[in-house]
Formats: C-alpha cells, sequence, structure tokens
C-alpha cells in the first residue's frame, strides 16, 4: 500500500497553520530588508569595536579595481575570494548584495529599517500567540523530543538518507529537533540580538550589550542565525518535495493529513 491509501487525520490546528504563514511572510520580508540594512554596512565584526580605524571584520564584501574592470570581493576570515555577479558587484554595479534580493531594491537604508521592524514585531506578536495557545492545547509537548525519540534518531537519520518517510499523526524525532531549534533557540536569538542593536532598548535592559559582547557581535548573531534559518527553508522544502508535497501542504493548509495505512486515524479537531 502507499500512503495514500491511508486514513485523513486532522494534524495541524488553526493557530499552527496561520502562524506558520504569517512567520513565513514575516521571515520573506525580514530577510529581504535585512539584506537592504547589511548593504549600509556589508561587513561582520565580533567584538565591541569596528569601523575605518579597524581592519577586523570576520566576514566583508566589497569591490576592488582589477585593471580595467571591478571584481567582487569577499573576505572571510582573512581569505579573500572572488565573488563578482554575485556578492561585491552585480549586474555591472558595486553592490554587496545583489539588488534583486533587497527591500528596496535601490539603495535605502532608512525605508529597508522601517520594513525590517515592522514584521519583526508582527513576527514577535505571533510568536507569542502561538506559545500561549500551543501551551494550552497540547501542541508544544509535541515538539520537544523525548528520550525515546532520541533513542531512535539513528534510525530516523538512516531513513531521511534512503528517503523513506512514516506518514504518522506525530512529529519524527528529526522534525521536532528542526522545529523546535528554530522556535525555541534561533528565533528567539535573533529577537533578542536585535534588541541588543537598539540604543533605546540598551537603556532599559544594558545587561543585554554585556551578554552578547557588544552590538558588533550580536549584529554578526543575527546575520549567522538569519542564514541558519535559509538553509532550514531549503532543507525543509527539500523535505517537503520528498516526503510528498500535496500532503505536507494540505496539512498546512487545511489540517488534514494522510498517515500510513498501519497508523489508523486520529481526530484531533482542537484549536
Amino acid at each position: 500500500m502507499t500512503p495514500e491509501q491511508g486514513p485523513l487525520i486532522y494534524r495541524q490546528k488553526r493557530i499552527t497553520r496561520l502562524t506558520h504563514w504569517v512567520w513565513a511572510v514575516c521571515l520573506l520580508f525580514l530577510m529581504f530588508s535585512g539584506f537592504q540594512i547589511f548593504n549600509a554596512h556589508p561587513s561582520l565584526h565580533f567584538g565591541k569595536e569596528s569601523g575605518f580605524d579597524y581592519d577586523n571584520a570576520a566576514v566583508a564584501i566589497g569591490a576592488v579595481q582589477d585593471g580595467d574592470r571591478v571584481k567582487g570581493v569577499t573576505r572571510i576570515l582573512g581569505r579573500d575570494f572572488d565573488t563578482s555577479g554575485v556578492l561585491g558587484t552585480s549586474g555591472g554595479a558595486v553592490r554587496a548584495i545583489p539588488a534583486a534580493l533587497t527591500m528596496p531594491s535601490t539603495q535605502s537604508l532608512a525605508t529597508g529599517r522601517v520594513i525590517h521592524l515592522f514584521f519583526a514585531w508582527i513576527l514577535v506578536a505571533t510568536l507569542c500567540v502561538w506559545l500561549v495557545f500551543s501551551a494550552i492545547n497540547g501542541h508544544l509537548r509535541k515538539l520537544i523530543p523525548s528520550l525515546r525519540d532520541l533513542r531512535n534518531l539513528p534510525d530516523d537519520v538512516a531513513n531521511h538518507l534512503r528517503l523513506r518517510f512514516h506518514h504518522t499523526s506525530d512529529y519524527n524525532v528529526l522534525q521536532k529537533l528542526a522545529y523546535a531549534s528554530v522556535l525555541f533557540l534561533a528565533l528567539p536569538l535573533m529577537i533578542a540580538t536585535g534588541l541588543t542593536m537598539s540604543p533605546a532598548f540598551n537603556s532599559v535592559a544594558p545587561w543585554l550589550l554585556d551578554l552578547f559582547g557588544g552590538r558588533q557581535t550580536a549584529r554578526s548573531i543575527h546575520f549567522l542565525t538569519m542564514l541558519a534559518l535559509i538553509l532550514f527553508f531549503v532543507v525543509h522544502m527539500v523535505m517537503i518535495l520528498a516526503a510528498g508535497p500535496l500532503n505536507e501542504i494540505r496539512s498546512i493548509v487545511t489540517g488534514w493529513y494522510r498517515v500510513d495505512p498501519d497508523q489508523g486515524g486520529q481526530d484531533d479537531q482542537s484549536a
């Protein structure tokens, strides 16, 4: 039998589906506007000092004159890489991140910051709503891996590498680890480092500066966490395509998910 012959169960609650799509939209706008903000100072530093008098960038994207052409250069830990056409220069223009990946596409730090902060606060509010409702309806517990889950981790990794997926009412251990990492680690870290970069918030909670080692370190952690979320999104989409996109998308749109024939039906229609 194939998974399509199994029963349909109500797997994703309404609040989970709603917040999922709000987060997806918010993170899309945050990424594009974040790249816009990064273009104003396209380098990452660790510590409390940076500027024109310092050459201590861990990562820097720029351009140099190379004969009769301008070459894009990305420096990572002191080593230079030619990234012309992708980073540093693109479409014949000198620009750290290409215009197609920034919002707005023209260079406007002020507009980028307005967009970024608007969607950042929507993300924070939605995350708080999700935490409250998920704690009440029990969804939160389903994201915490148990000892039994962790013991099954090697088998689950092997099954994923072989593209063998089990369609059940519960998340598998890799899903639990991935979703928990995003919801309980990556997003709170993004929020905390974002607040650390705010001089206004520093006056309310100056201890955040000490916790993250200064604004420059917080900015670097913020940016690297964003890259990790992009990687999560890519892997997430690959897994959806591999596990059966129609079933997975139906689950997050309507809540109904088709499980393997031996799983039986569990109809949970609570919000």
